[in-house]
């Protein structure tokens, strides 16, 4: 009686096994296609270069370092420069950055920002060493009596940040990072409510601190 009752279960449990398989197996999504960095070479040098440089290390103090910046964030961005059907502005409003990613495809913005993360940041240095301490301080341990968190606990000690979560900052342009920091603050840039949150707490010294500090860490 046991093995004739158990063994119906068990075909049954197998057979329902084979059928959960089958349908996680449906519904797995088509796999992403590979960054063809070439490519990705190809449209930098025809679109981004001008303010980017050819290898992503912009020598303007305005236009963002894109050398070493993770992919995952590059195409993010690219893409929130774009204003989603329905919506009334971009999640990340910039009249000259909305023209170019206008004109990319999701193959290009894939490739471009494959080629930029794979080339080399170049060596950048604080140039104000007298708040570089309060940078560092705000950087390292954050602000508990303002309800501000340490940076590392998303960018890391190093300023590498987190592929596909955060961004990597370190050696980043202390004017474009004090820009974006007072842009999140306004609700210029609504494209991270984390940093609005963040940026909302700092001050104006705070703010340059932190820029100055980012700019030289390695």
């Amino acid at each position: 009686m046991p093995v004739s009752f158990h063994r119906p279960l068990s075909r049954a449990l197998v057979l329902l096994g084979c059928i959960g398989s089958a349908t996680s197996w449906a519904a797995t999504p088509a796999a992403v296609p590979k960054a063809d960095i070439a490519k990705g070479q190809a449209v930098a040098a025809q679109v981004c270069a001008a303010c980017h440089a050819a290898d992503g290390n912009s020598a303007a103090p305005m236009n963002p370092i894109l050398a070493s910046q993770h992919a995952a964030y590059l195409e993010k961005q690219l893409l929130n420069f774009r204003v989603k059907p329905g919506a009334n502005k971009a999640e990340r409003e910039n009249a000259i950055m909305a023209g170019f990613a206008a004109t990319l495809t999701p193959e290009d913005i894939r490739n471009v920002s494959a080629f930029y993360a794979a080339q080399a940041i170049k060596p950048a240095f604080a140039q104000n060493k007298e708040v570089v301490a309060l940078g560092q301080s705000i950087y390292r341990g954050g602000m508990p009596s303002k309800g501000i968190p340490a940076c590392v606990g998303c960018h890391a000690p190093n300023g590498a940040g987190i592929p596909a979560e955060y961004p990597r900052l370190s050696g980043q342009h202390a004017d474009y990072t004090k820009a974006q920091l007072v842009a999140f603050r306004a609700k210029q840039r609504a494209n991270s409510k984390q940093m609005m949150t963040i940026s909302a707490l700092l001050s104006d010294q705070e703010i340059e601190a932190l820029s100055v500090y980012i700019a030289g860490l390695r």
